[in-house]
């Protein structure tokens, strides 16, 4: 018969996935990485199965075969039915007794915070936001995309600098400098080139991506659109952590606003400033900051939250994780 763990944390992302294997105490047993989660493009099975293959190394390594409670932080989970849905998959796998699945934000979040106390933004590919409190209550947003009100992350920033560099090029547009900088990226001299090369797919969409990083380039270069466009993302990441705060009953309390993902990681100086600024004149109590933590420290806090953790079992948690 094998051993059996107290707890599995899984953080698992557009790009990847981490998993932990972790003693009732706090100790790491063991860790594993697989691929990327996407259930809307590959179905949630297959889906789960790539969790599955990082589940079995690190159960392996770990020496056991189940646990106690399977703490899953999971990509595209941005609706309740959603977390259920993944819930049940991840039941029917048994790899421990119960489960519980929540959005990947929320690890971002708790990986930030030494109590279940805050709010986190998250603007990677997309752009999300989450918050909690002691008591269980949270506030979160559906964030998939613009059908739901969403604005940014690094896919939609390339997407709204494509959008305006093709304008500034024909003339239904003001001029801006990302009508040089965007095709130059890729080697090519115009818009109009760019985007032949976009839709004939002899570039990648996927490569999209990649323009992010040229807007905010153009944009501390001095170019007014590009600016502009930089100071509506910190506008939407404001006021998301703004109504988090204000539904938890958090604006008058001090409170950490967590910022994460690859944008707001990347520490750009118009964007971080401006986020600082506006939120000292809207939620002057809140206390932001850069999470540097790994999310899959997240999933594993808020297992331990869940179980009668031994003392200084987040402590000895979130030491192995800083190593």
């Amino acid at each position: 018969m094998g051993l059996t763990a107290s707890l599995l944390a899984v953080d698992a992302g557009n790009s990847k996935t981490d998993v932990a294997v972790v003693t009732a105490d706090g100790e790491v047993l063991a860790t594993a990485r697989g691929g990327a989660f996407r259930p809307p493009a590959v179905g949630v099975e297959r889906a789960v199965d790539t969790l599955a293959e990082a589940v079995q190394r690190a159960f392996t390594a770990a020496g056991v075969t189940s646990v106690d409670h399977v703490s899953a932080c999971l990509a595209n989970a941005d609706l309740p039915v959603e977390e259920e849905q993944l819930a049940a998959a991840l039941d029917a796998r048994a790899w421990g007794t119960s489960v519980d699945v929540r959005n990947d934000t929320f690890a971002i979040l708790r990986a930030g915070i030494d109590e279940p106390l805050g709010v986190a933004v998250v603007c990677g590919a997309g752009v999300n936001c989450v918050g909690m409190r002691p008591d269980g209550r949270t506030a979160r947003f559906p964030a998939i995309g613009r059908l739901s009100g969403d604005w940014g992350g690094g896919w939609g920033l390339a997407e709204e600098a494509l959008w305006h560099a093709a304008r500034a090029e024909d003339g239904r547009g003001e001029p801006t400098e990302l009508a040089r900088t965007l095709p130059a990226h890729f080697g090519l001299g115009s818009m109009y080139a760019l985007i032949e090369a976009l839709h004939l797919r002899h570039i990648e969409p996927v490569r999209r991506h990649e323009l992010s990083p040229v807007l905010f380039a153009t944009a501390a270069d001095g170019d007014p659109l590009a600016r502009a466009v930089v100071d509506r993302q910190a506008d939407e990441v404001v006021a998301m952590a703004t109504v988090a705060l204000t539904r938890l009953d958090l604006l008058a309390e001090e409170t950490p606003v967590l910022l994460g993902g690859s944008v707001l990681a990347a520490r750009h100086p118009q964007l971080d400033d401006r986020i600082r600024r506006l939120l000292t004149a809207r939620a002057p109590k809140a206390v932001p900051r850069v999470v540097t933590a790994p999310p899959v420290l997240g999933a594993v806090l808020l297992g331990l939250d869940r179980s009668d953790a031994a003392p200084g079992a987040h402590t000895r948690a979130r030491a192995h994780f800083a190593a």
